[in-house]
Formats: structure tokens, sequence, C-alpha cells
């Protein structure tokens, strides 16, 4: 019982009680307000370093040549709030609003992890392969996009790796299978529904601070653990990533930015003791980390960069944005 009511902790977490009054609320400002602040909002990419802020718009919507919908494609008007991927609604929501609502859009919810046959709007992609028809939106982001502020120091941190997840997954099982009880990790499973020889208490972030090291495995898509990870002062261990987000896991570089491991997990002990006996190497991982989280922490760059997004989808799908 105590485990669950962790659960509930605030601290180092989005206040999705707040997310969630503003968003309701949102949908109730009149559109002819944003569809007349648009020209405005584009503008302010006077105040950026433009060749950065094009160069994250073009890694997320990789459209080169025009493309035209299929026929069944919906207008903007028709995303409807549902039951179900109301943060996802939401989120593509703040920013389609500045649009003419006659402009068409596939929107593809939930952890994808293939490529979709035309252009579409993905929280998720892989990272290799020819992804222009996945364009990315930061979506989900008040499960996804959480950073922390943590005050120990990675020497004051304990000498272990530490993880809890979720472990439906043929690799993270593998994971506990190698590591589960070992004597530098502190790992384990929080479902209850299979392999019960892995559960382990569930640890808030707080918890998870302590450790020098934390694991970051890829789940159904990306690990979701992995940008409060490399704000904090601990290691975020991991094989090389899959999938990515609006994070830009693909630009991650082993070994600069993360505690790079084999895919087949063989590595982990050489790698973390490595990393236990040269802490300057482990500091200056820790420095690039937050430096890279850091270009994510500007609101108005980060408002700015989807509408860019969004435009160049709808001009690359041949629509008269002007409409």
């Amino acid at each position: 019982m105590f485990s669950n009511f962790k659960r509930l902790s605030f601290r180092h977490k989005n206040n999705k009680l707040w997310y969630y009054f503003h968003n309701y609320l949102r949908r109730y400002y009149p559109l002819a307000i944003f569809r007349a602040k648009l020209k405005s909002k584009l503008e302010e990419i006077k105040h950026f370093d433009s060749e950065y802020i094009y160069k994250r718009v073009n890694y997320y919507n990789r459209l080169d040549n025009p493309q035209i919908l299929s026929s069944n494609s919906k207008s903007l008007s028709e995303l409807k709030l549902g039951k179900k991927d109301k943060t996802y609604y939401f989120d593509s929501f703040e920013f389609i609003r500045y649009f003419n609502q006659k402009l068409k859009a596939r929107f593809l919810f939930g952890d994808v992890t293939h490529i979709p046959d035309e252009p579409s709007i993905v929280k998720s992609r892989p990272i290799n392969g020819e992804i222009s028809n996945s364009v990315l939106l930061n979506l989900d982001k008040v499960r996804h996009f959480l950073f922390v502020k943590d005050k120990i120091p990675f020497i004051n941190k304990k000498d272990m790796l530490v993880g809890r997840a979720k472990a439906h997954q043929p690799h993270r099982i593998r994971f506990l299978e190698l590591y589960f009880n070992h004597p530098l990790c502190n790992i384990g499973q929080v479902n209850r529904n299979a392999n019960l020889q892995f559960l382990a208490n569930r640890m808030t972030i707080s918890e998870h601070l302590k450790y020098k090291f934390i694991l970051c495995l890829e789940g159904n898509d990306v690990a979701s653990n992995l940008k409060w990870v490399m704000s904090s002062n601990s290691l975020a261990v991991m094989p090389k990533p899959v999938y990515e987000t609006w994070f830009m896991e693909g630009t991650l570089i082993p070994d600069y930015h993360y505690v790079l491991i084999k895919d087949d997990y063989s590595d982990l002990e050489e790698r973390l003791k490595y990393y236990i006996k040269n802490t300057d190497k482990a500091l200056q991982i820790i420095e690039n980390a937050h430096i890279y989280v850091n270009q994510f922490k500007n609101k108005k760059q980060e408002e700015l960069i989807p509408l860019l997004v969004l435009q160049k989808y709808f001009v690359k799908t041949g629509q008269n944005i002007n409409l």
C-alpha cells in the first residue's frame, strides 16, 4: 500500500491537475484570436538563432518533396477530444488552433514505432530508415517531458545502478534476468501480472536520485525517464536508442551524453565500475547532458518550433496555409 501511495507524490512531477484544467479551459477560447496571432508568433524567430531553430524544425519534419494526403485525411476541425489519448489531443490542439481549421492532417496517437504510409503527426518514430512520413510533435508531454532539480552531487550518491519500470517487453525482462539482485544494481519491475520473481517496491524520483546510475531502457518506444535523468546529477545508462521523440534521442552521443552499454547488456558491470573510478569523466557526461537538456527549457522557443513544424507539414502536403 505504501508503494502505491508514493505514486501520488507530486515532487519532481508535472502538475497534471493544472495541465488538465488549463487545457480544458483553452478549448473555449475563440479560435479566431489565435489565427490572428499566427503571423506575429512566427515572426518571433527574429529573437532567436534562426539557423538553430530551422535545424530543429527540419529534424522533426523531414518532408522534402511535396506529398498529397489521401482523400480520407481529416480536417483540423475534425480532431475531437475523446475518452482516450486526451493528452495527445490537448498537446496537438495547443498548436493547430493557430491554423485554418479546414487544413488537413493525419494524427497517429500513442507509442508509434512504425513508419506511416503518408505524412503523419506522431509522438515517436524509429531513428533509422526512411522516416520522412513521421513528423514529430511534443505529444503527451505532461508525462514524458519532465526535468528535475537535483541537489545531490554525483560523488555523494550510491555506487549503484537503480531502475524501476514495468517489464512487459522481452528486452526489459532479459535485463532483469541478468542483473536482478546483482551487487551493483537495485533494479526491479513494478507490474504484478507476470515474472513476479523480479517484483520490487516502487521508488519515487527522489529515491532514484540517490544513486549514481539510473537505468534508461526503452519500453514500447523511448525510455520515458531519460529526460529527467539527463537533467539530474546521475548518469543515464542505456544501449543506443532505437526510437526518438521531441527530445531528439537520435542526436545523443554515446559516452558523451549518457553511458553506453551493449545491446546484450554484457558490459554493464565494467561500465559502472569505470565511471565509479573515473569521477571526472562521469561529471563531464553529466555537464554535457545538462547542456543538452537546457535547449528545451526556453518556453517561447518551444512554442515557436511546433508552429514551424506544422507550417512546413501543411506546405509540403500541398495545402494553402493562407486559406
